[in-house]
């Protein structure tokens, strides 16, 4: 019988990277998935909630599925909060980063191919970023007209920050910690909240990779160099923003949460019942030979 093991890469970063991309790729399919359904059939087949539960759903799905392999990051905004809190090497913060970046455009290229005729029916052919018929929103975020640049970067600094700020605490054992098997679904939570009141201005990537590799799909896809020029050049701001949000929210985090928790007191001086009890069964056996020693000088 082939042993199938054989299979294993025994390097354990490819290992790790191949988790990235997979668990990426699993985010990405679920949320674009849902955005093309919803674009495509003017709502009649979902509305903007559906993406969003989509996406909570796909980040739940890619955490069970990789968590145990790279800890499922699936973001390099988190990759690099966790480095800089030394919680990883900072030798896996650029080969994490691009394997999530090429999982996002491979996932944006699956879409592509499952809803091609929706697509092409929906846009008349015609792939465009502006316009009632534009179909680069599947993919990547775009900003509402009305949003400055300015606001648009505070706002993927700030639901990143968020991001970040809640899901530090899961494991934090001096807290309330989640239980571990819980953790991907209150995560998933989590970016579901993010996602109903932060994603009305500019579609709320708060995740570079999630944002960037599908647009580098529809540059290559047919929307040409307008994905990127847009807007005056927005394309930076789900990039950076949330690099800067996921810092930002984590120093956050150390400042008013972890460097603030009590101490953990060693297990020796912490006082329960029976370490009472048998203290004072110890005292009292210390008196009791106190007292035949003095009855037998006596």
């Amino acid at each position: 019988m082939l042993n199938l093991r054989i299979l294993r890469c025994r390097s354990a970063l490819i290992r790790e990277c191949m988790a990235e991309f997979l668990g990426t790729f699993i985010l990405l399919l679920f949320g674009c998935s849902a955005a093309a359904q919803v674009k495509t059939s003017n709502e009649k087949n979902g509305q903007f909630l559906s993406v969003n539960m989509a996406f909570s759903v796909g980040v739940m799905s890619a955490m069970y599925l990789t968590k145990g392999i790279s800890g499922a990051h699936l973001n390099p905004a988190v990759t690099l909060s966790f480095c800089i809190l030394g919680k990883v090497n900072w030798g896996r913060l650029l080969p994490y980063s691009l394997f999530q970046v090429l999982g996002a455009y491979m996932a944006s290229l699956m879409v592509y191919l499952v809803y091609y005729d929706a697509i092409m029916e929906y846009s008349g052919g015609n792939l465009t970023v502006y316009g009632q018929n534009e179909t680069a929103s599947i993919f990547a975020t775009y900003p509402k007209e009305f949003v400055s640049v300015g606001r648009s970067f505070l706002d993927q600094v700030v639901g990143t920050g968020l991001l970040l700020l809640c899901i530090l605490c899961l494991d934090e054992k001096r807290n309330t910690p989640a239980p571990p098997d819980l953790i991907p679904a209150i995560v998933a939570v989590m970016v579901l909240g993010i996602a109903m009141s932060l994603s009305a201005n500019c579609g709320g990537a708060i995740n570079p990779a999630r944002d960037l590799g599908p647009r580098l799909f529809t540059l290559t896809a047919g929307w040409g160099t307008e994905v990127f020029t847009c807007y005056n050049y927005w394309f930076w701001v789900p990039i950076v923003g949330p690099l800067l949000g996921g810092i930002l929210g984590s120093f956050i985090y150390l400042i008013f949460i972890h460097w603030q928790l009590p101490d953990v007191e060693p297990r020796e001086n912490l006082l329960t019942f029976s370490s009472i009890c048998d203290q004072i069964k110890h005292v009292d056996n210390i008196t009791e030979k106190g007292d035949e020693m003095k009855t037998a000088q006596f």
